[in-house]
């Protein structure tokens, strides 16, 4: 069979691709609409990061958990659950009249978006050999970028148009269509009626035996695995920075270049649009490398060192005197995250079998999103504080920085406790 994507696995991909987008939307709105709605509740920055800690501490604990349920009842359920779940918390941000109502919110919407990644790694896992992994995950993954481009269109013609409240009940509302198609269009390979053995022989070139039957692993048991460790301080290290491009990048343009959030963002579209062409060419260049005959864990870990060392260049940000030339620096830096994350997500189904997999990257997540409790912290109170000093863009060039060094920390551990990525026998 021809080593391209089968009519089935394009169908796969193509569902997780627009549910990623709708996940990315939903969460994106709340960051689109921080300008007004500091006005009317009275938030400081402080304040706005303790909600972007709400739900980054629920998306921690829901990707644990969300691991364990997807390992065990399957990615179509699974899915389900999960997307029910934050679609109604994005509807609920509407009905939130002070603080504490977006906090419980936004917890519930964190929650429920945990479950997108695990189900979907492990739907690639179900669906693709190894070889074609990377490209699938950035196809899929690019998804996030294109919620991220429609956003700053959407939600501002909205909140024009109708208000702040309305803009989260339609964007909430989107997720609901998904399902549909979910319902109807998916099924794992062995129990896919249309699936013709040709499709099923080549998903199944590269990989250990299905394995369906097996039981998941425990927590316990994969705390115990160096690869485990590596795939955690991965995502811990590097995760925040993506969240804190979604969530403050708006917030930097309108404070720093004086950009109307109340209109649709060129500037914004710009840096989301690149980062669809990191993630997709994100998947392919380690994918290149394999067919280029190189051992997948050394393909994967070469491409994730370029990405890292393509995130360095945003902190010469701070010197930025003209828009597009931030604009250029940050989405070099977001297309290489995207990039990045393509490649670190494959590591898992790289390196632990399929009944692990969830599990795996829901500890990666877990761990991601601890990140994403403890930068916003820090985010807030360093903005506050240069705000008050009547220069918030220091606060703004100081993250850069650490945000062009993350990367390749995370890299270096990585290869410590993976010097040759071996596979996972569990």
């Amino acid at each position: 069979m021809n080593q391209t994507i089968g009519k089935y696995r394009w169908t796969v991909v193509a569902l997780l691709f627009f549910a990623t987008t709708v996940n990315y939307l939903d969460r994106q709105v709340i960051g689109l609409l921080k300008p007004t709605l500091e006005k009317a509740f009275s938030w400081t920055e402080t304040d706005y990061g303790n909600i972007v800690m709400a739900f980054s501490a629920a998306y921690a604990l829901g990707m644990l958990i969300f691991g364990q349920i997807i390992d065990r009842i399957g990615t179509k359920m699974g899915y389900v659950i999960s997307i029910i779940t934050w679609s109604l918390a994005a509807i609920g941000h509407a009905f939130a009249r002070n603080t504490f109502g977006f906090g419980v919110a936004r917890a519930a919407l964190g929650l429920g978006e945990s479950g997108n990644f695990p189900a979907a790694i492990k739907a690639v896992a179900e669906w693709f050999p190894k070889k074609e992994r990377a490209l699938a995950t950035g196809i899929f993954n690019s998804g996030a970028n294109i919620g991220a481009v429609v956003a700053p269109i959407m939600v501002p013609w909205i909140l024009g148009l109708w208000g702040w409240q309305e803009a989260f009940i339609i964007t909430g509302a989107i997720g609901f269509i998904w399902l549909i198609f979910w319902w109807i269009f998916y099924e794992i390979p062995v129990r896919h009626k249309r699936l013709g053995k040709a499709e099923f022989d080549y998903i199944h070139s590269d990989q250990e035996e299905d394995g369906q039957t097996d039981q998941p692993v425990k927590w316990m048991r994969l705390l115990k695995i160096r690869q485990t460790w590596a795939f955690f301080f991965g995502k811990l290290l590097t995760d925040p920075i993506w969240w804190f491009f979604l969530f403050w990048l708006p917030s930097y343009f309108s404070s720093t270049f004086q950009i109307d959030l109340k209109k649709p963002s060129l500037e914004l579209a710009v840096v989301y649009t690149a980062t669809t062409f990191g993630s997709i060419g994100g998947g392919y260049l380690s994918g290149y490398f394999i067919r280029l005959g190189w051992p997948v864990f050394r393909a994967r870990k070469t491409a994730m060192f370029i990405f890292a060392l393509c995130v360095v260049p945003i902190i010469l940000a701070k010197y930025a005197t003209n828009v597009w030339v931030a604009v250029g620096l940050i989405s070099l830096a977001a297309a290489a995250h995207q990039a990045w994350s393509a490649n670190i997500f494959t590591t898992a189904s790289d390196m632990f079998p399929k009944k692990a997999v969830s599990s795996i990257v829901g500890i990666g997540g877990m761990a991601g999103a601890v990140g994403g409790i403890l930068f916003p912290m820090l985010v807030g109170r360093l903005l506050d504080f240069y705000k008050a000093a009547g220069d918030i863009t220091v606060g703004y060039n100081l993250l850069f920085v650490i945000c062009g060094c993350m990367y390749l920390l995370a890299w270096g551990i990585m290869h410590l406790f993976t010097p040759k990525m071996e596979k996972v026998q569990v």
